[in-house]
């Protein structure tokens, strides 16, 4: 799938911690993606998160092809734990985005969490024993 963004002049930039859950599950199913981006589809707002390694946008349907909000700058190496939160910086395009920023909060982890049990192998993994070759 391509879609290109485009962004209006940059509102307000603002520090944030996103839960560790909801980015290393964001990463691990990133890391799931060979072209380096994944899409999930925030049903419940009608917005679609854009992931990639250096930023999450979200885009709302209504707006099609316009970033509303992006989260930049992630700093997971300055966590002494995977359990600890990310700081990272919200970007707003639009005027008056905080409530929708408060149900992305909300929302996008819910929407990882469904992505992630999609892609969930369905049988349990094997281990198949080769006899041993020895150097006669």
């Amino acid at each position: 799938m391509d879609i290109t963004c485009y962004r209006d002049p940059e509102i307000k930039r603002e520090s944030r911690n996103l839960p560790a859950n909801t980015y290393n599950l964001a990463f691990q199913l990133l890391a799931r993606c060979a072209t380096g981006y994944l899409f999930v589809p925030i049903r419940s707002m009608q917005f679609l998160a854009i992931l990639d390694r250096k930023e999450f946008v979200f885009i709302d349907s209504e707006r099609k092809c316009w970033v509303d909000i992006a989260w930049q700058n992630f700093q997971p190496q300055a966590r002494t734990e995977l359990s600890q939160p990310v700081a990272y910086e919200a970007v707003y395009y639009r005027e008056n985005q905080m409530d929708i920023m408060l149900r992305l909060q909300r929302e996008f982890p819910s929407a990882l969490r469904l992505l992630a049990s999609k892609q969930m192998p369905k049988t349990p993994a094997q281990v198949i024993k080769f006899p041993a070759v020895y150097d006669q």
